[in-house]
């Protein structure tokens, strides 16, 4: 049989390649006995591919069993897989066969069997190795004839990482492993598959079936559809069931997609002209902050350059006032000098070492050494002054006293 056959006889609705391939895959492993692992987002249609093999297999004739393993509790599984003994466990007033026993020449659907705990996915690891299983509260073991078809929505590889599932029970279980594409992904059956509902649901409630209009069905289109086809259908019956109007327009449709304007992944961002203007402004006003305090900064180096080497210390003071408000509002906390001669002394040197940035700075080289000839020389006349004595030199230079002696022992005075 082709893919169209097939199509035609599961019902499947969609031309999508991604879907054709799926398809594609079950017809060519169904004459085999190998495991086979449909993977793919809940509500994509997986439980239609195990049918498909089944049908096209040499065990059609035998049962075809499908199993819901996320839906039975983790303490009853091991029983209801593989059955279990009179009086296994309180409860048990009598044997009873388990799927795998039932399933017997036929085929097995284990749907969602990501979700099995750990002591069952040993035993089911055992069934696919060597055909045998064990009853619950039994020591014998039993042979089955089945082939496994396991079904999964989450990313087998991440249980793996995570220890949730048994990696050795992964590759023989996913000796072909089919995927199935979100509908997403198969735009063009979108509107395919609702009109198809939207029929199904007319026959079921004995309506007119709804249609859409254009507008709304470009909604439908970009929709992301995180419950897949299963989505579409419960929006199907909604809209024919609720709806008396049976034209359908997108302001309607989206009443019933109230997350339509939104998306589900991380998207780039991407500012408007506004918003990259501002930001440049901003970053330009930046840069000129910086600049200008660049500049200022070379400025006082050379205007204190100057008043150092100048004569009349008094009247350069006197004609340049706003920069000894500048200097002396680096440092505050200096204490007023007692005499004439030692006004300069809290523009040389602060507590917090105003002017060490100053001599350290790379630029304007000469400049410094300038200035770090005249603070030795300062430095040793205020020594001198005071008889050799820290304390009394570093009061007189307005500095404190472990910067002195840290300039003392900088210069090797």
């Amino acid at each position: 049989m082709n893919v169209r056959d097939i199509k035609q006889r599961f019902s499947i609705i969609g031309n999508s390649p991604l879907l054709d391939r799926a398809i594609e895959k079950a017809i060519q492993v169904a004459p085999t006995d190998i495991s086979v692992l449909v993977s793919g987002e809940s509500g994509v249609g997986k439980e239609n591919i195990p049918k498909i093999i089944h049908q096209l297999s040499h065990r059609k004739h035998g049962p075809y069993v499908a199993v819901n393993c996320g839906a039975i509790p983790e303490g009853t599984i091991d029983s209801e897989l593989f059955g279990h003994e009179k009086g296994a466990f309180t409860g048990a007033t009598g044997a009873r066969k388990g799927y795998f026993e039932e399933a017997d020449g036929g085929t097995i659907f284990l749907d969602e069997v990501g979700e099995l705990p750990h002591s069952t996915q040993v035993r089911l690891l055992r069934v696919l190795e060597t055909g045998e299983y064990i009853k619950v509260g039994s020591s014998k073991p039993q042979k089955t004839n089945v082939r496994v078809v396991g079904a999964t929505n989450v990313n087998m590889l991440e249980a793996i990482k995570k220890d949730k599932f048994r990696e050795d029970l992964y590759y023989r279980l996913n000796t072909v492993e089919i995927q199935l594409p979100p509908l997403r992904e198969r735009k063009d059956d979108i509107h395919l598959l609702f009109r198809k509902f939207a029929a199904d649901f007319s026959e079921k409630y004995h309506l007119p079936a709804v249609r859409l209009m254009p507008d709304a069905i470009s909604v439908l289109d970009s929709f992301r559809w995180p419950g897949n086809i299963r989505q579409l259908r419960n929006l199907a019956e909604q809209i024919s069931v609720i709806e008396t109007e049976r034209e359908i327009n997108a302001p309607k449709l989206l009443t019933y997609l109230p997350d339509a304007g939104k998306s589900n992944v991380p998207a780039l961002y991407e500012s408007d002209s506004k918003d990259s203007n501002d930001f440049s402004s901003e970053r330009e006003i930046l840069y000129k902050v910086l600049f200008d305090m660049k500049k200022d900064l070379n400025n006082l180096r050379e205007l204190v350059g100057q008043m150092l080497s100048n004569k009349d210390l008094e009247g350069f003071i006197a004609e340049n006032p706003n920069l000894m408000k500048s200097v002396y509002a680096q440092e505050s906390k200096v204490p007023a000098t007692r005499d004439e001669s030692e006004s300069l002394v809290p523009i040389i040197e602060t507590k917090n070492d105003f002017l060490d940035d100053v001599y350290d700075a790379p630029e304007q080289v000469e400049e410094n050494l300038s200035l770090q000839d005249k603070e030795i020389e300062l430095i040793k006349k205020a020594l001198n002054r005071n008889k050799g004595k820290r304390k009394n030199a570093a009061d007189e230079l307005g500095i404190s006293e472990r910067t002195l002696y840290r300039k003392i022992k900088q210069y090797d005075l």
